[in-house]
């Protein structure tokens, strides 16, 4: 009984809040916000008491909602600025939608009034398919134009822009998609990739491979395209150059500490005496028995295999219309292998177990120079991909 009123009470508290919310958007003009929130209530149940006053509020700002937008529609119109089009299909668009909307939840009861709730439904279908059709031809004049006096890249990815938003609205206009294409690929920045190596160590093919493989990077860029293979009819914007300044390995070490351990450990038992040589029992007449100790030792070896490669270089953008490099990046990584393993002299109780689990080990191959310099390869790779998320041509 006590959690069903606990509920009740945190649905009238909601409740409350919610017819709040919805009256303070309706006041405040926001009347999209407000049809939004009483539809979302009222869709629940449009039967229930405390809905009405969503009821009465939907009422409310459909008819305020309604009369603004059209009055906004005809300022838009009277200008005769074609950039208002966009905003007239959007109007009228969100117009029929709202009504979409309510139309399901139809009738709708004001109890306490004692009259259904009047909603006067447009048909907009005309002027929508009339707003459509004026905004496609001025996407598609406004490309046109971009497309037949297009000087810098961005002129094309405008057109491409346009292009894109009507095929989304109007598919299949006139020569757009053709248009769209040719638009396409004259706003791309072709970028052609280059890896030097400045070193005396070899750089890995695998480890080349992974790096110029640059679809592997998620580089989700609709405006640029790296080549790692140069195409001759192809004339670049940019060229990136992957430079390995430097690759330095570590002699192959092994390093010796000796640790001396020592522990009291039980040997048997005797039994307790007293004082007179004789066997001392417990109340239920058993001989009490002393643990005997004593003390072992044990020389620990631990023996750590080390070896460490360091990779530097930088990734350099030039921009090859001007011949002027616009972008530099430090690129670096290190990677350490290191193995543990040891054996002992001496009693084995002596060692802790964590020193046990050693002498499981044994000494293992050290890598090769190649494999090193590719270990360090996992961590280029991820730093060249942060370079070129971050790197903007335009």
């Amino acid at each position: 009984m006590k959690k069903i009123l606990l509920y009740s009470v945190f649905a009238f508290l909601c409740s409350c809040s919610g017819v709040k919310k919805t009256q303070e958007a309706l006041n405040t003009g926001n009347y999209d916000k407000a049809i939004q929130k009483a539809i979302n209530n009222i869709v629940e149940n449009k039967n229930k008491k405390g809905n009405q006053p969503f009821i009465a509020m939907l009422e409310e700002a459909y008819e305020k909602n309604t009369q603004r937008e059209l009055q906004h529609i005809k300022f838009l119109k009277k200008d005769g600025n074609p950039a208002n089009l966009e905003e007239v299909y959007n109007t009228y668009s969100r117009l029929k939608s709202i009504q979409q909307q309510i139309r399901p939840l139809l009738p709708l009861q004001l109890f306490d009034e004692n009259r259904t709730a009047q909603f006067n439904f447009n048909n907009y279908d005309t002027s929508l398919l009339a707003a459509k059709d004026e905004l496609s031809v001025y996407l598609y004049d406004n490309a046109t134009v971009l497309l037949e006096n297009a000087v810098h890249k961005v002129d094309y990815r405008k057109a491409y822009q346009d292009l894109k938003y009507l095929e989304e609205l109007n598919p299949n206009f006139k020569d757009a998609v053709q248009k769209m294409n040719i638009a396409y690929r004259n706003g791309i920045d072709y970028v052609l990739v280059e890896m030097n190596n400045g070193t005396d160590k070899v750089i890995p093919t695998r480890l080349e491979e992974e790096l110029l493989n640059l679809n592997t990077f998620g580089l989700n860029n609709l405006w640029t395209e790296y080549h790692t293979n140069k195409t001759t009819s192809q004339d670049y914007d940019y060229l990136m150059e992957v430079a390995f300044q430097d690759i330095n390995i570590s002699p192959e070490q092994i390093n010796e500490r000796q640790i001396i351990k020592e522990k009291q450990i039980k040997d048997g038992f005797k039994y307790a005496r007293d004082q007179k040589g004789n066997v001392v029992k417990d109340s239920l007449g058993n001989k009490i028995k002393i643990d005997k100790f004593k003390t072992v030792k044990a020389d620990f070896y631990q023996f750590t295999q080390f070896k460490s490669a360091q990779v530097t270089g930088v990734v350099s953008f030039t921009d090859l219309k001007k011949q002027q490099q616009i972008n530099q990046y430090p690129l670096a990584s290190e990677f350490v292998f290191e193995h543990v393993y040891a054996n002992y002299d001496g009693d084995k109780r002596a060692l802790d177990n964590d020193l046990i689990s050693l002498l499981q080990l044994a000494r293992v191959p050290f890598p090769t120079n190649e494999q090193m310099v590719y270990d360090a390869g996992e961590d280029l790779k991820n730093n060249l991909k942060n370079i070129l998320q971050r790197q903007q041509f335009n």
